[in-house]
């Protein structure tokens, strides 16, 4: 399952777009869209570092790519689209390792929706400190998370199929 564009657009509005390395809320050098060196995705910010913004684009897909390959074994439940996007938000945010043990995950293979979009909340410190950016970030993953994923309009082939087995009497 790849990224949609509504967790995309998330993740780009919440780590916003530095194309000047700096340091994160953690001490962390970052570029681009909260790109560090733990991402692994062939950059090493650094004090005085610039990139283009075609290059933080590159180095987000590469980064959300990798994220989504590392959590993707640990979840044993299907998700929509938009369920996906938030928990791959999420690891980027706090790193695959912490998603992989945390109660959110739990709660999800446990067939827990409602108590996993709870814990999304929980995730909203740095260094112990609750930090309304990160408040905020997991107010809007939780949303992401809880909003269903609209289907598809039926396409006119299905809708004639339908009504011939309608007419037939049978279930297509």
């Amino acid at each position: 399952m790849t990224i949609n564009q509504s967790a995309l657009d998330l993740i780009k509005e919440f780590e916003g777009l530095r194309l000047t390395a700096y340091r994160d809320s953690a001490g962390v050098w970052t570029i681009g869209y909260g790109t560090t060196a733990a991402a692994g995705v062939g950059i090493l910010p650094s004090e005085g570092m610039t990139i283009t913004a075609a290059q933080a684009e590159e180095y987000l897909r590469r980064a959300i790519d990798k994220f989504a390959a590392s959590i993707r074994h640990g979840i044993t439940v299907p998700l929509n689209e938009n369920q996906w996007g938030a928990l791959v938000s999420l690891a980027y945010n706090i790193g695959p390792g912490a998603f992989l043990t945390s109660t959110l995950l739990k709660k999800l293979n446990a067939g827990d929706t409602a108590g996993a979009a709870d814990e999304f909340l929980r995730w909203n410190k740095s260094k112990g400190k609750v930090l309304r950016g990160l408040t905020r970030r997991r107010e809007a993953e939780r949303a992401l998370f809880l909003t269903p994923v609209a289907a598809a309009e039926p396409s006119l082939w299905d809708a004639l199929t339908a009504f011939f087995f309608a007419l037939l009497g049978r279930k297509p």
